[in-house]
């Protein structure tokens, strides 16, 4: 039998350090040659460690959360043969017991006498039991002061439940002493207003430390400005319901996300400043003419960003499809590296959730994210009536140091006109 090393292996494309976000394996465990025995985080890809060979484990080189460089130990298996690591080598897990203080070769140890045991103490009489509270009968009302029912409100007691000491069972303000005090140890049953004390410790790791880490290095290094137009969308909403109606069921059905992004590469080819990457350590602003449109997309894990790249060359119904995919690969955990990076521009949508107005963060390094609301109807003056229109509000955030304001709002604009009159999306 012998001791086989794993370190972390180097996953290409120059990564030097990878986060361990979790086992698969624990120690006495038997794997089998390839079966995975960790999963580790790059940037936004999650990556399946396997075993090159089959054995016990014996130790583990990390938990979950560390950050471990490329090359460092992994695991320990106890394997036949040979292995790859003498057998006296220590484990991970061993540490270095500390030395023995030399004792004095003159001085001979000293009996002490052991000290007479502590006398046994009485038992502590037990708490009484707090008294069981019985709701009052349905429609009984407490009888309580105008005082005494103010201070039940600022305690946030409902009188039905506290037993009045009182003449005909008046509620005093020793009542609500005494209520207050038996609360902690026993709350009545039905009561609405019950103290909680539990804390849940919640390690930030894997996605969520990745997502928490992009945010902070984006509202640290870009100054952001948000401009919020509102949008009629009624006429993209009828011709949306008409494609849908020809075309649904050989094409597929339209979402309004796919027309968007539709408007925004063509709004794009007037403000090549825009689709932009901005690498402020070398100083250097990269337009682009292809668009690789970031799809900010929430999964169980967090949030994930998918690229549908060359938006540019597909028509609505290749953008829903492709859209439809990246979301799925998104959630399942199945997305791969390459199609969570390279966006050149990211599209957010709260609109299902609601919401007016939204300060969406860049994805760093872009300078510019556009945000969706969502749509509802309102009563609108056209021409001297009132009549109901479909409205949504664009919030779209830019990059001050790259995307001037005027800029900005000039690109909103054109989506706008885009997006009110939507013909012109299948116009080039």
């Amino acid at each position: 039998m012998g001791i086989h090393l794993i370190k972390m292996p180097d996953i290409g494309e120059g990564i030097a350090e990878v986060e361990l976000v979790a086992w698969h394996v624990q120690p006495g465990d038997t794997v089998a040659e390839d079966q995975v025995l960790a999963d580790v985080m790059t940037d936004k890809a999650t990556v399946e460690i396997p075993s090159p060979v089959k054995g016990k484990v014996i130790a583990l080189g990390g938990k979950v959360g560390d950050v471990m460089a490329v090359g460092t130990e992994l695991i320990r298996l106890d394997v036949e043969g040979e292995g790859n690591v003498a057998a006296g080598a220590p484990t991970v897990t061993a540490r270095a017991a500390p030395a023995p203080a030399p004792a004095a070769a003159a001085t001979k140890p000293v009996a002490t006498p052991a000290p007479p045991p502590p006398a046994p103490k009485a038992p502590p009489e037990p708490a009484p039991a707090p008294t069981a509270v019985a709701p009052r009968a349905p429609g009984e009302k407490p009888i309580a002061s105008p005082a005494v029912r103010r201070r039940a409100r600022e305690l946030g007691i409902e009188l039905q439940f506290v037993p009045g000491s009182g003449t005909a069972g008046r509620v005093m303000h020793e009542d609500l002493d005494a209520y207050v005090a038996r609360r902690g140890a026993a709350a009545p049953a039905g009561s609405r207003y019950v103290e909680r004390h539990d804390e849940e410790p919640v390690q930030v790791i894997g996605l969520r430390r990745k997502i928490a880490q992009k945010m902070q290095e984006a509202k640290r290094r870009i100054p952001h400005f948000t401009y919020v137009e509102e949008i009629d969308v009624t006429e993209l909403e009828a011709l949306r319901a008409q494609l849908n109606e020809r075309h649904g069921e050989k094409r597929g059905r339209l979402t309004l996300l796919p027309l968007l992004a539709r408007a925004i590469v063509q709004a794009l080819r007037g403000f090549p400043q825009i689709n932009a990457r901005f690498d402020d350590d070398a100083g250097v602003v990269t337009r682009y003419g292809a668009v690789h449109l970031g799809i900010a997309t929430q999964t169980d894990g967090g949030l994930m960003v998918p690229v549908l790249r060359h938006a540019e060359a597909r028509d609505p119904w290749s953008i829903a499809g492709e859209i439809l995919r990246l979301a799925e690969a998104a959630r399942s955990g199945k997305a791969t590296r390459d199609e969570l990076v390279g966006s050149t521009i990211t599209i957010t949508s709260l609109g299902p959730l609601g919401g007016i107005v939204t300060t969406p963060v860049i994805n760093y390094p872009e300078v510019a994210i556009v945000g969706v609301g969502r749509i509802v109807e309102r009563p609108v003056i056209r021409d001297g009536r009132i009549v109901a229109r479909k409205l949504m509000n664009l919030s779209s955030s830019f990059d001050h140091r790259v995307v001037d304001g005027a800029d900005g709002a000039h690109f909103v604009q054109a989506v706008r006109s885009l997006l009110e009159s939507p013909a012109l999306l299948f116009v080039e």
